[in-house]
Formats: C-alpha cells, sequence, structure tokens
C-alpha cells in the first residue's frame, strides 16, 4: 500500500507534540475579542518567521478573560480530535500574553479547566510546555522556570523555548541553567531550533539545554554528522511541513528535509505549529507527505509511533496509545 487513504490516516492513532497555544486562536474569537476591548482586528499579512510572531503577539493581546482561555483550550483538543490525534503536547507561551502579566496562575487554571472540559467531553488530554522566549534574559528565564517549578500544576509537563533564532543568535549558554533546573525538578523539555537557525541551533539545544526533542530541527540536513548524531541517539524532531513552507523555510513541500532525514534514520514525527493560521491539520500533514513521498502503511505508522514515543503523556498513557497503534497496524 503506497498511497495510504485519508480515512485510514484519520484513524491511526497518533499524538501532536508540536502546536502552538498562540496559533490555535479561532478567527472568530479574535474578532470578538478585539471587539471587546475597542481594537481593530489584527491582519494576518505575515509572510515571513517575524512577521509571524507579530501578528500572534497583536491577536494574543486580545485574550484578557478566562473563558476565552478556556474556549483556546477546548479548540485545541477539538481540532485535535478531528483529526485521530489521541494526545496533545501544546506549547504556550507567556510572553505573547500581556493581559496575564502577574495573574499567569489564573491563565493556567483556565487552560486546565478548558482541557478538563474537552477531556470529559472523549476529547484527546493536553500537557502544557511552558516556553521561553529567545529574547528573554537569563534572569527572566530562571524567573519564569521557579514559578513553574512553585506551581506544581500537573497539567504543565515540560519546559519549551522558542522565538526568532536568527534574530536572537546562539542563545543556548543564555538558558542552560533554566533547562538544568526544569530538569532537576522533573520537567520534560524541548526546544525550537533548526528552524531559523541552523545545524549550530540543534546542536545547542542538545548541549546546552539537554532537550528530549527538537521541535522543527529541518536545517539539521545540512550538516551530515549532525544527522547521524540525531539517528543514533534516536533524538526525535517534531516536524511541521506547511509551517515551513509557508513561513519560508523551505521552497516546497516536496524538497522537504523530512524525507532525506527519515531515510537517514532520524525519527520523525508530523505536527501543525499553528493549525487554524497555516490552515491544516495533523491528518492533512500525514496525508500530504505520504502522497508527496510515496509513504507505505508501515511508514506512515513508523511516523505515528514516533509521535507517540516522543510525547510527555504519563508513561502508562503512552503504553496504552502504542499498544493501540499496534492492534491498528497489526503487528
Amino acid at each position: 500500500m503506497t498511497v495510504v487513504d485519508p480515512a485510514w490516516i484519520r484513524a491511526l492513532p497518533k499524538a501532536e507534540v508540536h502546536v502552538h497555544l498562540e496559533g490555535s486562536l479561532s478567527p472568530e474569537l479574535v474578532a470578538v475579542a478585539a471587539l471587546d476591548v475597542g481594537r481593530e482586528v489584527p491582519e494576518r499579512d505575515f509572510g515571513d518567521l517575524a512577521g509571524f510572531l507579530s501578528y500572534l503577539d497583536r491577536s494574543c493581546a486580545l485574550i484578557a478573560t478566562e473563558g476565552q482561555v478556556e474556549d483556546i483550550a477546548y479548540g485545541v483538543a477539538r481540532r485535535a480530535a478531528g483529526a485521530g490525534v489521541r494526545y496533545v503536547d501544546v506549547i504556550w507561551n507567556p510572553t505573547h500574553w500581556p493581559a496575564w502579566r502577574g495573574r499567569l496562575d489564573r491563565f493556567v487554571a483556565a487552560l486546565d479547566r478548558g482541557s478538563g472540559l474537552a477531556a470529559d467531553d472523549g476529547l484527546p488530554p493536553i500537557g502544557v510546555c511552558v516556553s521561553l522566549k529567545r529574547n528573554q534574559t537569563a534572569a527572566e528565564a530562571l524567573e519564569l522556570v521557579d514559578w513553574v517549578i512553585g506551581l506544581r500544576h500537573p497539567r504543565i509537563v515540560a519546559l519549551s523555548i522558542d522565538g526568532n533564532e536568527a534574530a536572537a543568535g546562539r542563545t543556548g549558554p543564555r538558558f542552560a541553567e533554566a533547562f538544568a533546573r526544569a530538569r532537576r525538578a522533573g520537567l520534560h523539555r524541548c526546544a525550537h531550533a533548526g528552524e531559523s537557525s541552523g545545524p549550530e541551533g540543534v546542536v545547542d539545544a542538545i548541549d546546552h539545554l539537554g532537550a528530549e526533542r527538537i521541535d522543527h530541527g529541518v536545517r539539521a540536513v545540512e550538516d551530515p554528522s549532525l544527522v547521524t548524531r540525531l539517528a543514533s541517539e534516536g533524538i526525535p524532531l517534531d516536524v511541521c511541513p506547511t509551517s515551513n513552507v509557508v513561513l519560508g523555510v523551505v521552497p516546497s513541500l516536496v524538497g522537504h528535509p523530512v524525507e532525506p532525514l527519515r531515510r537517514a534514520g532520524v525519527r520523525v514525527s508530523l505536527n501543525t505549529d499553528d493549525p487554524v493560521l497555516f490552515s491544516t491539520s495533523v491528518d492533512a500533514e500525514y496525508e500530504r507527505c505520504a502522497t508527496a513521498f510515496g509513504w507505505s502503511a508501515a511508514e506512515v505508522g513508523a511516523v505515528a509511533r514516533t509521535s507517540i514515543e516522543a510525547c510527555f503523556a504519563p508513561a502508562g498513557m503512552r503504553e496504552d496509545l502504542l499498544r493501540d497503534l499496534e492492534g491498528f497496524l497489526g503487528t
């Protein structure tokens, strides 16, 4: 089977491990929020990463109520369920949400309520990866990590980092202690790298931040020795093909590095990054890649297996999902 049926892909047990809360705001919610605070609806006029991050700042700045946050969390789970996703790690960067400065605990509580309501309705469980921004100082990063550790909220599963790597430069040493502190507190670690940065960003994420998985990471393909290292150490890349094409990281899907990386033995998963803004879904990412690269059902299943193995769900839940996947694939 070399062309995988969309219904089969949708039913395939899988996780999503690279999706941003900031990119999950529905246009309707943004429009109503803008009206509520008397501002214009921000235009989605981005064509590169810098413009895209600016749009996120403008849209998330409109969100000021706990009910809105609950709705956003519920929407993440609803979209994931529609794509056949069984578990979601969502990335949340507090710097994009200025209305919540000084009351981040209430934001997390609202996220938790929205995620809990979704789970009660049979939608996928959600874990939250709290993300630093690359232009923050080391002191600001430590302050956020200490807040996360002190909060000890079960919904928060990991520390992350994102932002424009090309503009910020190599920031691994600056944030090394924040990630080490998170590790000592039992939090998982993931890091954006190899998107606007080259292979050196991926190396820094591994060596300085102790990242268990790399968000994007596709420019690792430019360094054969790094590709060999990723494959031998089993470090997964959380790849977002449509996002990379839209933001100009790669010129087209056909030439996307996900395929040479996968063929070189690197573990890859497929994700949406910012599903509402890129008009995509997890099952659509699987279908597009399977079609573009001629993946067999076994190859698609291997990508789904990586998504589950790399997710930060509780160990028992991961084991259950892997058993479901093996049963689905008949292996």
